[in-house]
């Protein structure tokens, strides 16, 4: 043993202090560290920066709805119908995402009330499987929007996807035209549809039920675009202008109504129900 060693050896040091993780968070956006209950405090939203972080179904439900809600049945689809492997099973992939999410797929409906106005509100969650749109989604988002004509109240719905679910092929794309014909049947009855697009809503979602609503409300700084911007700018040979596919770019250029910070999203459902179904009380 050296000299170096066994003086090391001989020095008194003091075992170091551990810091849990879970007391932090970082910034994705600016990279401050901020204390987590100061961060969850603010509605996920960076107290620096003002950058709103994802959060998921049961989060969103309890930001929004009034207590009491109750979560919808989750349809029951045919999982796996292709089979399909890449890397891993289709099949070991929903079940990770179903052990770190705690939900049965990506798309989760709640029937409830904003400050008493009655609402059946979608979240899906870019958590389980990046928010893809699978069969399950497709009927979730049916289930929900039948819910509302059911119970004569508007839909709304948090979208958060990175579009189609490529392990279920044609059957992903497939459920673009259904999703448009329950919302047309929310037409048909007379009641609203509300989109809050969350960061990111890309892909399928945004080519179909993301942006077919009566009134459009992104979260700030949201990314919503159909295809990436790499993409595009590959295709047309050009410089794509800054902040193209974020929120403010996208009401700016009249895609979105309003873009609405997620402390104020309450209340600006609460008007936007007053406004476009008036005179109805909570059941």
């Amino acid at each position: 043993m050296s000299w170096l060693n066994r003086v090391r050896n001989k020095i008194p040091f003091l075992p170091k202090r551990e810091t849990p993780e879970t007391l932090w968070h970082k910034c994705p956006e600016c990279d401050a560290m901020v204390f987590l209950k100061e961060y969850e405090e603010n509605l996920f939203v960076c107290p620096r920066c003002e950058h709103h972080g994802r959060i998921g179904p049961a989060r969103r439900f309890d930001m929004l709805l009034d207590p009491g809600y109750t979560l919808l049945p989750a349809p029951q689809v045919r999982e796996d119908p292709l089979k399909f492997r890449d890397s891993k099973r289709y099949t070991d992939r929903l079940k990770t995402a179903r052990q770190q999410t705690g939900e049965s797929d990506a798309l989760i409906n709640a029937s409830g009330a904003i400050e008493g106005r009655p609402l059946v509100l979608g979240v899906q969650d870019f958590a389980f499987m990046g928010g893809s749109m699978g069969m399950a989604v497709g009927a979730a988002f049916v289930a929900g929007a039948r819910a509302a004509i059911e119970r004569r109240s508007p839909y709304a719905i948090v979208t958060a996807a990175g579009g189609a679910r490529m392990q279920e092929g044609i059957l992903s794309l497939m459920q673009m035209p259904k999703t448009t014909v329950a919302i047309a049947e929310l037409k048909e009855a007379g009641l609203p549809y509300i989109v809050i697009l969350a960061d990111p809503t890309t892909g399928g979602v945004t080519a179909s039920y993301a942006m077919l609503g009566d009134v459009h409300i992104a979260e700030p700084g949201a990314l919503i675009g159909f295809a990436g911007q790499r993409v595009i700018e590959s295709t047309i040979r050009e410089k794509l202008p800054e902040g193209f596919q974020r929120a403010e770019y996208l009401r700016d250029h009249g895609m979105v109504d309003m873009v609405v910070h997620r402390r104020d999203l309450r209340p600006r459902l609460a008007l936007l129900l007053d406004y476009l179904t008036p005179h109805r009380e909570a059941a």
